[in-house]
């Protein structure tokens, strides 16, 4: 993870199918079959050991397939199949639907050009953290139900629960009390009537699962997840990322800002191919599957490698390569089929409006790279520090 990317050519190359006996589990590496894979919705694949297993779940092999957990206490629903993932997935839903996040639109901005005015007056700062990171949080928290000024500390637990160290995979389990600290307390509250409505825990709260029962607060403030960690993390990494490479391409720099209406939204669709964060999400079978020559059969699994999807020159021409103005029929980036990001098309606004603020008002800036980093983690290659110099602000 220090570098995947000459591993992933290798894999694309030479093993497009790729086992790794200790986890029983086999890596994709290619475009076209991970496309086709996510789009298979007949329970040959599903989530039921998570989409982000940790290293003592992929430990253990199993004879035949896997059942969906117990009813409670109850997991975060991306690890059950239809339809009770769609079921829970429909309580967290609606703010995020493409017409409701359009009305956020005027609040990113002014969340955008509030942090600028804070940071550019300093001349130096952390583009991922400072900027994108505490706008994207900030949306996070008003979504929730959380005081806005909480962004900062939301943001470092959030960044926190992604690192491990090199062989011991995400242990998403071990935040997860860090988490459930801000997220647990608005169910209790909410359950109580105290508050003014708050439609992701509300709806929460009357759900009833297939068997009757409703979720506890701990329960479902786990479903509340989603929308925590995926609406903190990516979008500030993408954003400093895009940014960056915009700055090492001054032709395609002043391309964009030529007109940042029409520009920015065809930059952003780049940004999102070649800087997304993260790089595997995995299932695991309940019936047997071919690929390539190779069945996977049940109870084993595979991980599909999205950042080596990305950088597939079976789909795109030059894919290490940054284009600005790259036209990509499709993308990877958000996952596709049933676990398709909840949160795509606020996340896409986010971008869309951090780049171009700070386009406008930011006429010369540089990126200190030495002090730029990727911290260890098995899940995400993302810039958690790109540390900027600004020139005259606007």
């Amino acid at each position: 993870m220090a570098n995947p990317l000459p591993y992933y050519r290798v894999l694309r190359d030479q093993h497009p199918v790729y086992y790794l006996p200790k986890w029983d589990t086999y890596a994709l590496s290619r475009f076209a079959d991970i496309w086709d894979v996510l789009a298979i919705n007949d329970g040959t694949f599903v989530p039921s050991e998570g989409t982000l297993p940790a290293a003592t779940v992929l430990a253990r092999h199993h004879d035949g397939p896997v059942p969906d957990p117990p009813l409670h206490p109850m997991p975060f629903h991306a690890n059950f199949d239809s339809p009770l993932y769609e079921d829970v997935r429909r309580c967290t839903s609606g703010q995020f639907r493409a017409r409701t996040a359009a009305t956020f639109a005027d609040r990113i901005r002014r969340l955008a050009n509030d942090r600028l005015d804070a940071l550019l007056p300093l001349g130096s700062f952390d583009l991922t953290q400072d900027y994108g990171g505490i706008v994207a949080a900030s949306m996070v928290c008003e979504l929730v139900g959380l005081p806005v000024e909480l962004a900062p500390d939301v943001l470092a637990t959030v960044n926190a629960g992604s690192l491990a160290e090199p062989g011991s995979g995400v242990e998403v389990a071990n935040a997860r009390p860090g988490y459930l600290e801000y997220l647990t307390p608005i169910i209790e509250r909410r359950r109580a009537g105290a508050g003014p409505p708050l439609a992701i825990a509300d709806n929460l709260i009357d759900y009833r699962l297939p068997d009757g029962s409703g979720l506890t607060d701990t329960e479902a403030a786990v479903q509340m997840l989603g929308v925590f960690i995926g609406g903190t993390e990516t979008v500030p990494k993408i954003v400093a990322h895009g940014l960056w490479e915009l700055l090492r391409h001054p032709g395609q720099l002043a391309a964009v800002r030529a007109d940042l209406d029409a520009n920015v939204p065809v930059a952003r669709e780049e940004m999102i191919r070649y800087c997304a964060p993260a790089q595997w999400f995995a299932r695991t079978l309940r019936k047997p599957f071919t690929l390539h020559g190779t069945t996977i059969n049940p109870g084993q699994r595979i991980i599909t490698l999205l950042g080596s999807a990305a950088r597939d020159d079976r789909e795109y021409v030059n894919p290490g390569d940054f284009h600005w103005d790259r036209r990509s029929a499709r993308i990877l980036s958000f996952g596709r089929g049933t676990h398709f990001c909840l949160g795509v098309h606020l996340a896409r606004l986010e971008i869309t409006i951090l780049v171009t603020e700070w386009l406008k008002r930011v006429p010369e800036f540089s990126v200190r790279e030495e002090a730029a980093s990727r911290p260890p983690s098995s899940f995400q290659w993302g810039w958690n520090t790109v540390p900027v110099d600004v020139g005259v602000a606007a």
